[in-house]
């Protein structure tokens, strides 16, 4: 069974999203070898990410951005001893 125009798309985004987690990480690494704290790190990212989410798709959207990391957040996903079962 050939895989759907849907299942291409959605295979794409992942492989960028796993190419832009590969930059960041490397210049998360950059960064800490320069001898910036980790939170100045994220901050600037955070910021970064905000301000073009806000360029390209207006505050109402980075809104919902904000509030669906949130939930996100509060339900564990970004934690680094999360177990999954």
């Amino acid at each position: 069974m050939e895989p759907s125009l849907n299942d291409i798309d959605d295979m794409i985004v992942h492989e960028k999203m796993q190419a832009a987690l590969e930059y960041q990480n490397e210049a998360w690494a950059d960064g800490m070898a320069d001898g910036i704290e980790p939170e100045i790190i994220a901050d600037a990212a955070i910021a970064h990410a905000l301000r073009e989410t806000i360029r390209l798709h207006g505050e109402i959207s980075a809104e919902t951005l904000l509030d669906s990391l949130r939930d996100r957040m509060l339900a564990g996903e970004f934690s680094t001893n999360r177990t999954l079962q």
